[in-house]
């Protein structure tokens, strides 16, 4: 094989390794040392210095962390990355490295509930403002940007309501009009879109979800350019939320099988949804892939699959979505997304319950919305747990 010849997006996740010490271990081990030594006074005073390479403290890298980064920077197209102890840790830093008082933020309206709360809660205590807009709505985006804006910050697909972005439109935009584009790509993963390459200057992730697979470690994750990185990783040094090297060895391994494990979890999820959407009692099925979905053309154009969650709205609202997740006898509920085991959350009382009603019905959260994260189950015994539910749930 050439060297020049690119690899491919599932070899690169393999491949990608920390280089190995001298007792040639296949898999990398885990570096669990706060601080690393150095050769002689000038060696430290080289890499405190940035004249040398080398490792530091873990608060600022730690070789399982820069192998991780490294497998989703390669995996996103980007320039550089850096690793967080979770996903709202790196939506948090992302949003400071860029931002000072004065400065406004545009924001799609359907964000995870904890990001509006940085928004609406954390940021305007140091002179930060925020102008919300519909997702989808470019015309809204545009108007909405001022002269004091910085930053356009949005999910696509969106948590919960499963609506998109068009990401070519608003990369173009913000190029346009000198703005960076945030994008959580946490719902996709960098196997179905890749958000830098319609202009996203920053893009981050929630590892701790479909990127760990299991539901075992919390991990997140910034990649950008390198600018822009740079910012980011100076307020990661300063203000500590470093991931562990343990839980960047775990997500880094488990990058080795992301692209089939999201392979079969989006094939589940689009006939799952399909069925469902046919069943008595169910009002509105949604998923990017589905005929029904206003924005199926969008999401076929820019994502290689339709993600692996779906969301259910049922006949009797909140009551009948109460009795549905109560029946349920296979399927998990938690709050958590992205596991090998098909989960089921409530938005409005749980991930979401902290926005106001009429907030919630801004974003698309009814009271009666259930999102189903579909696990690694054979489909067709976890349609048989929702099926029953939904039985159970509306007397159909």
């Amino acid at each position: 094989m050439s060297e020049s010849k690119p690899r491919a997006l599932e070899t690169e996740l393999v491949r990608i390794q920390s280089p190995r010490s001298p007792n040639r271990e296949h898999a990398v081990p885990i570096y669990l040392t706060s601080s690393f030594v150095f050769d002689d006074a000038e060696h430290a005073r080289a890499v405190f210095a940035e004249e040398a390479p080398g490792q530091i403290y873990t608060r600022f890298s730690n070789p399982n962390c820069d192998e991780f980064v490294e497998k989703l920077r390669v995996a996103e197209g980007c320039e550089a990355g850096l690793a967080t102890a979770t996903g709202m840790a790196a939506m948090h830093l992302a949003m400071t490295a860029l931002l000072k008082a004065g400065d406004h933020i545009v924001a799609a309206r359907a964000v995870f509930g904890s990001t509006h709360q940085i928004l609406t809660k954390i940021l305007p205590r140091f002179g930060i403002e925020h102008t919300y807009v519909q997702l989808s709505d470019v015309d809204a985006w545009a108007a909405a940007i001022r002269p004091n804006t910085r930053l356009l910050v949005l999910e696509t697909p969106s948590n919960p309501g499963l609506e998109l972005a068009d990401l070519d439109a608003l990369g173009t935009l913000a190029r346009e009009r000198g703005v960076e584009l945030l994008v959580d790509n946490c719902f996709a993963t960098p196997v179905l879109q890749r958000p830098a390459t319609y202009g996203a200057g920053l893009v981050v992730h929630s590892a701790t979800k479909w990127i760990d697979g299991q539901g075992r470690v919390l991990g997140g994750a910034i990649l950008g350019r390198a600018d822009l990185i740079a910012e980011a990783r100076f307020l990661l040094r300063h203000t500590g939320p470093a991931l562990s090297p343990f839980n960047a060895w775990v997500l880094s391994k488990s990058l080795e099988t992301l692209s089939v494990r999201m392979a079969r979890h989006c094939e589940s999820a689009l006939r799952l949804a399909g069925e469902v959407e046919r069943l008595p009692g169910v009002s509105r099925v949604r998923h990017p892939f589905l005929d029904s979905h206003p924005q199926q053309a969008l999401a076929r154009r820019q994502m290689k699959q339709g993600g692996g969650l779906f969301t259910i709205e049922l006949e009797g609202g909140l009551d009948a979505a109460r009795r549905f997740v109560d029946a349920l006898t296979l399927c998990s509920v938690t709050a958590n997304l992205g596991d090998t085991r098909t989960i089921v959350t409530h938005p409005a009382s749980t991930t979401h319950s902290k926005l106001a009603p009429e907030e919630r019905a801004a974003a698309g959260i009814s009271d009666g919305l259930l999102r189903v994260s579909v696990g690694l189950e054979d489909p067709t015994d976890v349609l048989d747990d929702l099926a029953q539910a939904i039985r159970s749930a509306t007397g159909g």
